[in-house]
């Protein structure tokens, strides 16, 4: 099939081929794929947006990042747990001794708390979860920081808790995140979320996001921090080597599980 000849939802079908490949759509560059103007994509990208296929960014589109996965984190960690369990004990060597860490909800953070090293710590954490699974190590000291639990998102994210946010200066915050993209930064899916995971990210000393491969690239609702302000990104051995290096210039340092 000649692209120039392409239907409206034939070249709906290509674009959002390429959001899957790539994570991202350059608006420029499919019209000169396409052989149709700028005009005709961005209608395009805005038909796709409205049906919550895409996300509208400046000069195109990203991938939509998915909602929170279903279940406990204990029986989230259970799919992809390889994966997880390498991106886990990868992200545990950033831990020093004698630190004090925050482990924010979420299942790859769940798989950080289960490689820890055993090493005198202070660990805080929002997550029920992840303090149950620490409570019988004896070298950590482990902090909860309460009130309601967000069930969907597995741990305390309201009023209580952001309370105490702001006594607390960890050496180092693993965030949980929905979405890390280059240009959109680490998005969460939740308002009261995303506001959590920025005051605890403004009063750390370095930020870290393990990131599984469905999640580079893709966008939520609400920012987090850019990129430019997150100290470590954690992802998979298979990464894309090109994008990974656009992240490392970005001002994040790189970490690949092996």
């Amino acid at each position: 099939m000649k692209r120039e000849n392409l239907l409206l939802q034939e070249r709906h079908d290509l674009i959002l081929k390429q959001l899957e490949a790539d994570g991202r759509v350059i608006a420029s560059v499919l019209a000169l794929d396409l052989n149709v103007t700028e005009d005709t994509i961005r209608r395009d990208l805005r038909d796709l947006a409205a049906a919550g296929l895409c996300q509208k960014v400046y000069g195109g589109a990203v991938r939509i990042a998915a909602a929170p996965e279903s279940g406990t984190l204990t029986q989230r960690l259970g799919r992809q747990q390889s994966g997880k369990s390498r991106l886990g004990a990868a992200a545990a060597t950033l831990v020093k001794p004698g630190s004090v860490i925050f482990l924010d909800a979420g299942s790859s953070n769940l798989a950080i708390a289960e490689a820890l090293p055993a090493v005198s710590l202070t660990v805080l954490t929002n997550a029920p979860s992840i303090a149950a699974r620490l409570l019988d190590s004896p070298h950590i000291e482990l902090i909860m920081i309460g009130g309601r639990v967000k069930q969907g998102l597995g741990g305390s994210v309201g009023a209580t808790a952001l309370r105490e946010v702001e006594l607390l200066r960890p050496d180092l915050y693993f965030i949980g995140a929905c979405g890390v993209d280059l240009h959109a930064g680490i998005t969460a899916v939740d308002f009261e979320e995303a506001e959590f995971k920025r005051r605890l990210a403004a009063h750390s000393k370095a930020t870290a996001v393990v990131a599984t491969t469905e999640k580079i690239g893709a966008v939520a609702s609400f920012l987090v921090l850019p990129i430019a302000q997150l100290t470590h990104l954690v992802v998979e051995q298979d990464s894309d080597a090109r994008l990974m290096d656009a992240y490392s210039a970005a001002g994040t340092r790189l970490l690949r599980a092996e």
